[in-house]
């Protein structure tokens, strides 16, 4: 069986200048963040829909994906993979001090044992922490300053409610989350009565985003719950397309009412119900 060893020789074999691959020798750091996020959402993909046969295959692409950084670093004389596994231990060995009080990887852990709520407030301190050890001036450092830009528009939607929350700037619950979605609703109905487009962005910008903040409150993911939601489109939209087939007919010469037919019996057989 390969080990790490081997998947790190065979990435400097690809970048080798002479005999590697034309292909990888022509790439960048930046080139290749395009593959690390779809090679993200491909090991989510398979974790949601269970398929753990394929799991480990997609789980090392997505650590190519780190190897290919660490040569382009280690060739530039930056840092190597080794580097990146030592800042990754340090910091996960210093955030979590109620597993290793003294610091020590190995050390026999002798610290009480915290409760999750306790923990996650030690985790958010250290991280704030590290935040203000980066910054060069403290005095202008922001809590928002490492959301990174580059997270999907969800996800950084909600980690940036979720640091402005950290300091008391939220709803105190979800219904007023739910009357805030309602008003900026009404807003794009507005801007729609306007018909100016700059202004139906701004504001379905707004309503995506408060409705990013509602499902925060009822704790749901909202990348997850809207992959786990284009997932049910599509599975609906092929029932649609394989009920017209069998009857030898095609979606684009059908109308809209039938169609609507097929998806709410599509709905109906997910759910188990009688169809007549």
């Amino acid at each position: 069986m390969y080990r790490l060893d081997d998947l790190l020789h065979l990435m400097a074999r690809l970048r080798d200048p002479q005999h590697g691959c034309p292909w990888d020798l022509k790439q960048d750091y930046a080139s290749i963040v395009p593959h690390t996020l779809e090679e993200a959402y491909e090991v989510a993909d398979a974790i949601e829909r269970g398929d753990f046969d394929h799991l480990p295959g997609e789980l090392g692409d997505l650590l190519f994906q780190v190897v290919y950084y660490s040569q382009l670093a280690r060739e530039e004389g930056r840092f190597e993979f080794a580097t990146v596994v030592d800042a990754i231990t340090r910091k996960l060995v210093r955030r979590h001090p109620h597993v290793f009080p003294d610091g020590d990887l190995y050390g026999a852990p002798d610290a009480p044992r915290l409760d999750e709520a306790a923990v996650k407030r030690r985790w958010e301190d250290l991280k704030a922490e590290e935040r203000a050890e980066k910054a060069a001036a403290p005095e202008q450092l922001s809590l928002l300053d490492d959301v990174p830009t580059a997270l999907p528009a969800l996800s950084r939607a909600a980690k940036l409610q979720k640091r402005a929350a950290q300091v008391g700037f939220d709803w105190p619950d979800a219904l007023p989350v739910v009357d805030a979605v309602r008003g900026e609703l009404e807003e794009v109905l507005e801007a729609m009565s306007r018909n100016h487009q700059a202004d139906i962005e701004d504001e379905v910008g707004d309503l995506l985003f408060v409705v990013v903040n509602l499902a925060r409150h009822l704790a749901v993911e909202p990348e997850a719950a809207l992959r786990a939601a284009s997932r049910k489109f599509e599975r609906r939209f092929r029932f649609i397309e394989d009920s017209l087939r069998r009857e030898g007919r095609a979606v684009e010469r059908c109308e809209l009412d039938e169609l609507e037919a097929l998806w709410v019996e599509a709905k109906r057989q997910e759910r188990g119900a009688p169809t007549c």
